[in-house]
C-alpha cells in the first residue's frame, strides 16, 4: 500500500514538473513571438506554434460596449433610461483614485510593469496549482480586459450561446487571450486599458461598469466614490454572486478587507486609512435601476410614443431588431422637445380631473408650440403598469394608432371632435371671401338627399340627408342645436361661438366642399385610426364624426394661433451616439397652409366664445391673463368632450370621455369627482381641465395680443349709393353702421354648450 501511495506521489511530481515544463515552454514562445523573428526559432514543436500566434489577429479592434441610453426633456430632466446592460462610460479622470488604485491592487498588482501578461505572474500560479492543486488565475487586468471585450462583441452579435466564461477555457484560448493582451498592450495605453476594463467590467445584472455600480450600490457617482466603498467594488469583480455584499454581506466584508489588506502593503494607503476603512459597514444605499418608460420618471405615454418614433425609424437601423439594439445597447443621449414644466403641470391636473375613477372615464391634456410643431406636453390619467387601485393602460390616448407608414404608435386611435370642427368650416367660409358677420339662415334643418352641395372637384357627397324619418334609425328626424332657440338667421361668427350646428351647415350649403377638403387637409387633420384624410364629402364630419387624435386637433388649432403657418408635430430635438455624432432626429416640416386673415378672423371668433359664447363658463381667470381663444366640442352620445385653446405661444387640446371603450359608453348619468353629471358637455369637465392647466403656464411662453382681422374679413362694405348733387347747405346721410348683428342675434342670451 505504501508502495502504491509513493509511486502516486511519484508520478504527480512528475506529471508537474512536465506542466511546468510545457506551459514555460509555450509563455516563451509567446513572448518569442513578439520578440524575435520567427526564422530564429528551431525545432518542430517551436515552428507550429509560432504558425498558430502568426494565425490569430495582430490587432484587437476593441468595440464599445452597450451604454445606457437616456431619453431628456429638452431642459435636460430625465424621462427614462433603456439598456441591455446598464453601463454609463466615463473617462478614467472621472473615476476615484480609490476605486483606480483598489482594482489594480487585488486584480494585477504589476499592471504598469508587464506588457499584457505577466510571465512572474503565470509561473507562479502555475507553480501553486501543480504542486499544491490549487486554483491561481494569472490573468493580467489587460487579458480581462480582453475576454470582457470578446464576449461583449458576441453578445452584441446576437452569439451569447458562444461566450467563453474564465473557467472554461482551454489552453488554446488562454494563449490566444495572451497574445491579444499583448497586441493590446501595444495599441493602447496603460490608462487607457483600465479606464475600458472599469468601463465593461461585470458587477452584477443591472450593473455594468463602475458608474452603473456606484450608483446602484451607493447612490453616487464613480468620481465620489470613497476607500472602502472602492475596495468593496474591486474586491466584487472577482465573484460577482459570491462576494455580493446584499446577499453575502459576511463574504464581502471579507473580500473588502482583503482588497484593503493588498492596497496597504502596496502603499496605496496608509495604516490609518487602512484601520478606519476596516472598521466601517457595507453602507450600501442600493437603488435599484429601472429602466423603460414603464419606469419613466416622468411622461410616460410620451417616452412611449418617442420609442416608437426610434424603432419605426430605418435611419436607426435596417430593421425592427437593428433598431432595438441601437435604443437599448448604443448609449444613445435623445433629447426631446418636451418641457418638464409643462409635463408636471399637465399630469397634475389630468389626476385631479379623474385620476381614481371606478368607471375609467379617461383624461387627457397634449400641448404644442405654434410655428415649431414641438410636442411640450403629453399627459392622461392613468399609470402605464397596473397598480392597484389605478386607472392602467399602455394605450396613449393623444397619438394616433400608426404613423403614416402604417406601423404602430401604441395609440387610442382617437375620438370624435364634435364641434371642435366647426371652425374649419367657418375658415373656409373666410377663405371663400365671406365675412365674419354675415348673416346665414340658420332655421334651416332639413337637407334631403337631392340637396345640391357643391363639389368642384368631381367629388360625390355621401348619401346623407338631415332629414331621416326612417324606421329603425337611432337619428333625430331633422338637424339638431343642443338647445332651443338658435333656429333663425344669425351672423356667421355669431354661430361659431355659440357653436350653433344649423349655422356651420348653412354656411357649408353656400361653400364649395372641395375648399372645406383643402382647408382640413391643410391643417393636417386626419384619421387617428389609419391616417387616411378626413372625407368632408360626408355631411357628418363637418360636426366631427370621424375619430382624431388630441395631438392631431391641437396642432390643428395651432396653425391659427401662428397665423396660418402649419407645422407638423414633432417630439424629437436631436439624437447622439456616445461619441457625441449627431444620428436623425425629427425635421421640422412648416408650411403656410391658412391665409393670415382668414386665421386672423378664426382667432376673433373663438375668443368670443370664451368671452359670450359656448365657453362662458369656463374660468374666466384664464382670459384674463393672456389673450386666449378656444372651441368647445362634444359628439352626439356626450361620450367624448373637448375644448382646443391656445395663445400665440400655446395650443393644447383638452379631452374627457370614454377613451377605451371607442366611445360606445354614452356621457350620461356619471359621476365625477363626488359631482353628479346627467350629461357632460365640453365646458363642463375638458373645459376647466384645460383652463386650470393655462392659467398656470399660458405665461411661461410668450403670448402676444392675437393680429385683429381686416375690416373686409369682419363685414363686407356696403355699396355706397353714387353721389346726387345736393345744395350745400344739405348735411350729408350717415352710413349705417358696418357689421352689425341682428336684433334678434344680438339680443339674444349666449348659447349653452351647443357642441
Amino acid at each position: 500500500m505504501a508502495g502504491k501511495r509513493f509511486v502516486f506521489r511519484t508520478a504527480r511530481a512528475l506529471a508537474a514538473m512536465l506542466g511546468f515544463v510545457i506551459v514555460s515552454g509555450m509563455c516563451g514562445v509567446l513572448v518569442a513571438s513578439f520578440l524575435v523573428p520567427g526564422a530564429a526559432l528551431a525545432g518542430t514543436t517551436v515552428s507550429k506554434s509560432i504558425s498558430y500566434f502568426k494565425s490569430l489577429p495582430t490587432e484587437l479592434a476593441v468595440p464599445t460596449p452597450a451604454q445606457t441610453t437616456r431619453m431628456v426633456t429638452a431642459d435636460g430632466k430625465l424621462i427614462a433610461t433603456f439598456y441591455a446592460e446598464n453601463r454609463v462610460r466615463v473617462p478614467l479622470k472621472q473615476m476615484s483614485p480609490f476605486i483606480r488604485d483598489a482594482v489594480v491592487a487585488i486584480e494585477d498588482s504589476r499592471f504598469y510593469e508587464h506588457s499584457g501578461v505577466d510571465t512572474q505572474g503565470v509561473l507562479r500560479a502555475l507553480a501553486s496549482n501543480l504542486t499544491r492543486g490549487e486554483r491561481q488565475g494569472a490573468s493580467t487586468l489587460t487579458q480581462q480586459y480582453v475576454t470582457n471585450v470578446a464576449n461583449e462583441a458576441l453578445i452584441s452579435a446576437g452569439r451569447e450561446d458562444q461566450v467563453v466564461l474564465s473557467g472554461q477555457k482551454s489552453v488554446g484560448d488562454k494563449l490566444r487571450e495572451m497574445r491579444l493582451a499583448m497586441a493590446l498592450e501595444k495599441k493602447f495605453t496603460k490608462d487607457q486599458i483600465l479606464e475600458g476594463y472599469l468601463n465593461i467590467v461585470f458587477f452584477n445584472r443591472i450593473a455594468y461598469g463602475i458608474e452603473a455600480a456606484a450608483q446602484y450600490f451607493y447612490s453616487v457617482p464613480a468620481s465620489k466614490l470613497n476607500l472602502p466603498q472602492a475596495a468593496l467594488l474591486a474586491g466584487l469583480v472577482n465573484s460577482p454572486s459570491f462576494y455580493d455584499p446584499v446577499a453575502n454581506p459576511k463574504n464581502s466584508i471579507a473580500r473588502r478587507n482583503q482588497v484593503l489588506a493588498a492596497m496597504l502593503s502596496q502603499g496605496k494607503i496608509t495604516k490609518k486609512q487602512h484601520d478606519a476603512a476596516v472598521a466601517t459597514g457595507e453602507g450600501l444605499k442600493v437603488v435599484p435601476s429601472k429602466q423603460g418608460c414603464a419606469a419613466a420618471a416622468m411622461a410616460p405615454y410620451f417616452c412611449d410614443y418617442v420609442t416608437h418614433l426610434i424603432l419605426n425609424n430605418p435611419a436607426y437601423g435596417a430593421d425592427t431588431e437593428a433598431r432595438e439594439q441601437k435604443l437599448y445597447r448604443g448609449g444613445l443621449t435623445i433629447t426631446t422637445t418636451l418641457d418638464s414644466r409643462l409635463q408636471e403641470k399637465a399630469q397634475a391636473q389630468v389626476d385631479a380631473t379623474a385620476g381614481a375613477n371606478p368607471a375609467k372615464w379617461g383624461a387627457a391634456l397634449v400641448t404644442v408650440q405654434p410655428g415649431t410643431g414641438k410636442i411640450l406636453a403629453m399627459a392622461q390619467n392613468t399609470v402605464f403598469l397596473p397598480q392597484r387601485g389605478k386607472f392602467d393602460t399602455q394605450l396613449n390616448f393623444n397619438v394616433d394608432s400608426q404613423d403614416p407608414d402604417g406601423n404602430d404608435l401604441n395609440g387610442a386611435g382617437g375620438f370624435q371632435p364634435g364641434s371642435t370642427m366647426k371652425p374649419f368650416t367657418f375658415a373656409e367660409w373666410l377663405h371663400q371671401g365671406r365675412a365674419m358677420t354675415e348673416v346665414v339662415d340658420a332655421s334651416r334643418r332639413e337637407y334631403p338627399l337631392g340637396f345640391r352641395w357643391r363639389s368642384s372637384c368631381g367629388k360625390v357627397l355621401g348619401g346623407y340627408s338631415t332629414k331621416q324619418r326612417k324606421a329603425g334609425l337611432e337619428a333625430a328626424d331633422d338637424l339638431q342645436n343642443a338647445s332651443d332657440g338658435y333656429y333663425r338667421k344669425m351672423p356667421a361668427d355669431y354661430g361659431l361661438y355659440n357653436s350653433i350646428n344649423t349655422a356651420t351647415f348653412a354656411e357649408a350649403a353656400q361653400l364649395d366642399f372641395c375648399g372645406i377638403q383643402n382647408m382640413v387637409n391643410a391643417v393636417g387633420l386626419h384619421s387617428g385610426l389609419d391616417g387616411t384624410p378626413i372625407n368632408m364629402h360626408q355631411l357628418g364630419n363637418l360636426l366631427g364624426g370621424t375619430g382624431v387624435s388630441p395631438m392631431s386637433m391641437a396642432n390643428a388649432f395651432a396653425t391659427f394661433a401662428a397665423d396660418g403657418r402649419y407645422c407638423a408635430p414633432i417630439a424629437l430635438l436631436r439624437v447622439a451616439d456616445v461619441a457625441g455624432q449627431k444620428l436623425p432626429g425629427q425635421a421640422q416640416e412648416c408650411r403656410d397652409a391658412v391665409d393670415p386673415n382668414v386665421a386672423r378672423g378664426v382667432n376673433k371668433a373663438l375668443q368670443d366664445m370664451l368671452n359670450k359664447g359656448s365657453g362662458i363658463y369656463i374660468n374666466p381667470k384664464v382670459q384674463s391673463r393672456v389673450p386666449v381663444a378656444a372651441k368647445t366640442g362634444t359628439n352626439n352620445s356626450n361620450s367624448a368632450t373637448w375644448v382646443l385653446g391656445y395663445t400665440t405661444g400655446l395650443a393644447t387640446a383638452s379631452f374627457f370621455g370614454d377613451a377605451l371603450e371607442g366611445q360606445q359608453r354614452p356621457g350620461r348619468n356619471l359621476t365625477v369627482n363626488g359631482k353628479f353629471y346627467s350629461r357632460i358637455d365640453g365646458y363642463m369637465i375638458a373645459g376647466p381641465q384645460w383652463a386650470n392647466y393655462m392659467i398656470e403656464v399660458a405665461r411661461l411662453y410668450p403670448a402676444a395680443a392675437f393680429p385683429k382681422p381686416p375690416a373686409a374679413i369682419v363685414a363686407k362694405p356696403v355699396p355706397k349709393p353714387p353721389p346726387k348733387p345736393t345744395p350745400r347747405s344739405t348735411p350729408k346721410p350717415v352710413p349705417s353702421p358696418r357689421g352689425s348683428a341682428s336684433p334678434a342675434a344680438s339680443a339674444s342670451p349666449p348659447a349653452r354648450a351647443n357642441d
